[in-house]
């Protein structure tokens, strides 16, 4: 009988493995300093311009990466901007699992959102450097900054941008979906505080406030043949492992393939408290997310 069991690197053999890695770091190399410096030149102007190209830079890196990326759903938010806004279009705020690094190139792919991520994001190579001109909100563990952060945010999201948030706190090993913490949902369902202990900071106007749109993704292909529990490492980064002998793996890949789920969208406003919102934005996530492990077609709802 023959051995079907595939291994973890069954990547291109050899040699090819090692020149198709090093053309796609290449390709990286000139792609990201290009693209990243035309959307430097985007940031002062006026518009979604720029919120448009953010989403050309992640296309092209994901292309470069040989990650295809299917989207199942639809996003409840559009491009935004002041005028969608002024429409009186809702703000949203995407909530998905996270298990790799690849997770921010993906859903900047197919969603018009800026991310909110660990300050320490900003010192990485390459994303780094994509995710600050793409105008990213970087965020500490420090309380003293919590609520700085929190009002450029809500600051953020008045002023026509939606924003992806992974409220796990820390990426997992793609085989589960950890429990959502609800203070990552605070901006859209704060604390009820007494008027002279509310501050100064922005307040969203009445009937602006956020949808929730959960999101599942799961890294479903590898070489054109679905996923094993075994080859997940190819795509999930957790833990300590090392950044760039990780990377260096996934390069040798020859095709790759992201599925994004998303589900219907939540409104804060039918939730009592914040963990009840968390908790309804998890299961969705790890439903969907499971789901799509077991390579099924899971409905959406929308």
């Amino acid at each position: 009988m023959a051995n079907t069991t595939r291994s973890p690197d069954a990547a291109s053999p050899g040699f090819g493995a090692f020149c198709l890695a090093s053309a796609r770091l290449i390709g990286v190399v000139i792609w990201v300093p290009l693209s990243v410096g035309f959307e430097a030149l985007l940031l002062p102007v006026p518009g979604v311009t720029k919120i448009r190209w953010t989403r050309w830079v992640w296309r092209g890196l994901c292309a470069i990466l040989s990650l295809d990326i299917r989207m199942i759903g639809t996003p409840a938010g559009t491009v935004g901007g002041h005028r969608a806004r002024m429409r009186g279009e809702r703000p949203v705020i995407y909530v998905s699992n996270h298990s790799s690094w690849l997770d921010i190139p993906v859903l900047g792919t197919k969603l018009y959102s800026v991310f909110v991520a660990k300050g320490d994001i900003e010192k990485w190579p390459v994303m780094g450097l994509v995710s600050k001109i793409g105008r990213t909100i970087f965020v500490s563990r420090n309380r003293s900054t919590t609520g700085r952060e929190r009002d450029e945010m809500i600051a953020r999201l008045i002023g026509g941008d939606n924003l992806i948030l992974f409220p796990e706190g820390t990426s997992s090993d793609g085989s589960r979906v950890l429990p959502f913490m609800s203070t990552f949902f605070a901006i859209a369902k704060p604390p009820r505080l007494p008027k002279e202990k509310g501050g100064d900071g922005p307040r969203f106007p009445p009937g602006l406030t956020p949808l929730i749109q959960p999101v599942s993704v799961v890294y479903d292909r590898l070489d054109g043949l679905p996923v094993l529990r075994c080859q997940r490492p190819v795509f999930a980064w957790y833990g300590d492992m090392d950044l760039g002998p990780h990377v260096w793996r996934f390069l040798k890949h020859r095709r790759k393939r992201a599925t994004i789920l998303l589900h219907p969208p939540l409104a804060p406003e039918d939730f009592l408290t914040r963990k009840a919102l968390a908790q309804a934005a998890w299961t969705a996530v790890a439903a969907g997310a499971a789901a799509l492990r077991q390579n099924e077609e899971p409905e959406t709802g929308s």
